[in-house]
């Protein structure tokens, strides 16, 4: 069984309010990015990792981080596109083709875990699609565009999808290329495509399993993110002492 994984670190970090996007801040004296790298990357089943990034970045990545921490299983580190899904796209295409699974994950979630990362593979191999996931904790309400209350959904049924979700390779690299052909139709009738799962529904008709992961494995995206992050990143050095 040949694994990869696609890391994707092309974020620009806008919300952050910082000049240097999420993933390249340093969280405990290492960037971000380091995190989520040494966890697929000390993962057996693990054969190759793809880092995509912004061009500007693509030498830094590579010195930076593969080189200097040693991420020997990185096979390529390549150039993302304009929208998230551009960057998967080119993930995807830059893996061998005899590649069987693939993990797609957010650079900016340091804190997934070896094992979340096993039972995404785990249910990918039965259902040929899963996605990493918590239980919503709070009351979820639908809105109108005017922010009024239009219905409560049954909060036993919703979740918060999170990174990895993880493919069949070939079932996820054609959805891919089925999306981009299809692309100018999607941005003319508003369709927003936000998630992996979302595009393996749409053009390889395949429903993924949600993975009950932990809540620690958030997205770091603005300030707020960051200092909960580092609360975090403590309590696991705490943990490891």
């Amino acid at each position: 069984m040949k694994c990869a994984a696609i890391i994707l670190a092309g974020g620009t970090g806008r919300r952050m309010g910082n000049n240097v996007p999420k993933q390249y801040m340093e969280l405990q004296g290492k960037p971000v990015l380091y995190y989520s790298l040494k966890t697929f990357s000390g993962a057996e089943f693990i054969n190759e990792v793809v880092i995509v990034a912004a061009g500007d970045y693509l030498d830094k990545v590579q010195a930076d981080i593969v080189d200097l921490y040693g991420f020997h299983k990185t096979s390529a580190v390549v150039e993302g596109g304009r929208e998230r899904y551009h960057s998967v796209a080119n993930g995807l295409e830059a893996l061998p083709e005899d590649t069987e699974y693939v993990f797609i994950h957010d650079g900016a979630r340091p804190f997934v875990t070896s094992y979340t990362i096993e039972r995404c593979l785990h249910y990918a191999k039965k259902y040929r699609a899963s996605a990493a996931a918590v239980k919503a904790k709070d009351t979820i309400k639908i809105a109108d565009d005017d922010s009024v209350v239009r219905s409560t959904p049954d909060r036993g049924h919703v979740w918060m999808v999170q990174t990895p979700q993880t493919f069949e390779y070939r079932l996820i690299r054609d959805a891919y290329r089925r999306l981009l052909d299809d692309e100018e139709r999607l941005r003319a009738a508003g369709v927003n495509v936000t998630d992996d799962t979302m595009v393996a529904k749409m053009y390889a008709d395949v429903d993924a399993r949600l993975v009950e992961s932990t809540y620690d494995n958030i997205k770091i995206t603005t300030p707020e993110d960051m200092k909960l992050a580092k609360m975090i990143s403590a309590e696991n050095a705490l943990k490891i002492q």
